[in-house]
């Protein structure tokens, strides 16, 4: 498939201004179960027409239930007969009832995270089956051991029913990492979490060595290249993004996670909730800023606010860390006569505003960041 990235990538050509000069550079890419595409950049990965701060699909995963997970396990196994009867049949019949058992998965794994936010090929996956069994070339290899076509079907097959195993230990490792090695942290940035995540590498691998007789291993295949991207939010500015094809979700996330921690980004289990959010920027809270369970207001972090007799500056929340830059910050301009006093009040009362919102869960910590810093 042949499609534009997501913020259209352009190209300045000589000293003309930028809007007048952009040529429009078409990247292909894959939207699909088994093969789709996302763009890294900085601290920021962009999936489909949305981006998200580096981590923060991972988080989205720790937080999928278990009942999720069941449903799409019960699925795939109506499903796995059928497409072994539809190589024996070789009937429209067979197809079409393979092909609505398949249909069953996708409606629950199309909503998954990261799947939930590209532009999949629906149609395509939506009648697959149907459409093999009317390309006698493609069918024929499907049948044929030892051909390319037989390969793929299986791997297929194999992959589907493994996905669910795959999410399962994703979630536990991470759990295992976040619980017991940067749950300590009396710091939380990309050195800290590179210090924990060595004992812990160091752990597994002497496991993996002792039991298994075998090496310990993070890699993950992946298909990667480098083109230009619009900025989302600065006008006229150009980037260089990574644009990385991956082929399963299960590498897909593997690797975000680990770039996640390399940037400062790391998951936390929510001291109240018990949900898992994403700790961006050095942050060192153990509350979430979802609504609290029983509230229809207050954040957990406002909860477990009220359950701490202190609230010094060492027990200020991200959001209240980053009202207090902005103020100091304003402050300085107002002293040095860079803005005046009515500026200076416009813009704090502004800032108290967008603090209020972020405590009521309106903002997220990197939105709240944003509009903080364009005072």
């Amino acid at each position: 498939m042949i499609g534009k990235t997501p913020n259209l990538d352009r190209v300045q050509h000589g000293g003309h201004h930028i809007e007048e000069q952009m040529k429009e550079i078409f990247i292909p890419y894959t939207y699909t179960y088994d093969q789709f595409t996302v763009f890294f950049y900085g601290d920021r990965i962009f999936v489909g027409e949305k981006d998200f701060p580096t981590g923060q699909c991972s988080v989205d995963m720790m937080n999928l239930s278990e009942d999720i997970l069941n449903t799409i396990d019960h699925r795939v196994l109506d499903f796995l007969p059928a497409a072994q009867r539809l190589l024996t049949e070789k009937t429209d019949s067979a197809a079409a009832s393979a092909q609505e058992n398949l249909n069953a998965v996708w409606d629950v794994v199309f909503t998954l995270p990261v799947y939930r936010d590209l532009k999949l090929d629906e149609v395509c996956s939506y009648h697959a089956l149907e459409h093999l069994l009317t390309d006698e070339d493609k069918w024929m290899q499907i049948q044929t051991p030892g051909t390319e076509g037989y390969a793929m079907y299986q791997e297929f097959l194999k992959g589907l029913s493994h996905l669910t195993d795959g999410i399962r230990m994703f979630q536990n490792q991470i759990a295992t990492m976040t619980e017991h090695y940067f749950e300590p942290l009396k710091r939380r940035n990309s050195a800290a979490y590179a210090q924990a995540y060595s004992q812990f590498y160091g752990q597994m691998a002497s496991i993996a060595a002792h039991y298994f007789h075998e090496d310990f291993e993070q890699s993950t295949p992946v298909e990667v290249s480098f083109v230009p991207m619009m900025h989302p939010s600065q006008k006229g500015s150009i980037f260089v993004a990574e644009k990385t094809t991956f082929q399963s979700l299960l590498d897909f996330l593997q690797v975000e996670f680990y770039r996640g921690l390399a940037v400062g980004n790391a998951p936390r289990r929510c001291h109240n909730c018990g949900k898992y959010f994403l700790l961006t920027a050095g942050y060192n809270t153990c509350y979430c800023n979802n609504i609290a369970p029983g509230e229809t207001e207050r954040t957990c972090r406002k909860v477990g606010a009220h359950h701490k007799e202190a609230q010094g500056k060492a027990n200020r929340t991200p959001a209240q860390q980053e009202y207090d830059r902005t103020y100091n910050r304003l402050k300085q301009r107002k002293n040095r006569k860079k803005i005046s006093v009515d500026e200076w009040n416009t813009a704090m009362a502004k800032a108290q505003e967008l603090l209020d919102q972020s405590e009521r869960g309106q903002l997220t910590d990197e939105e709240l960041r944003r509009k903080l810093r364009d005072l």
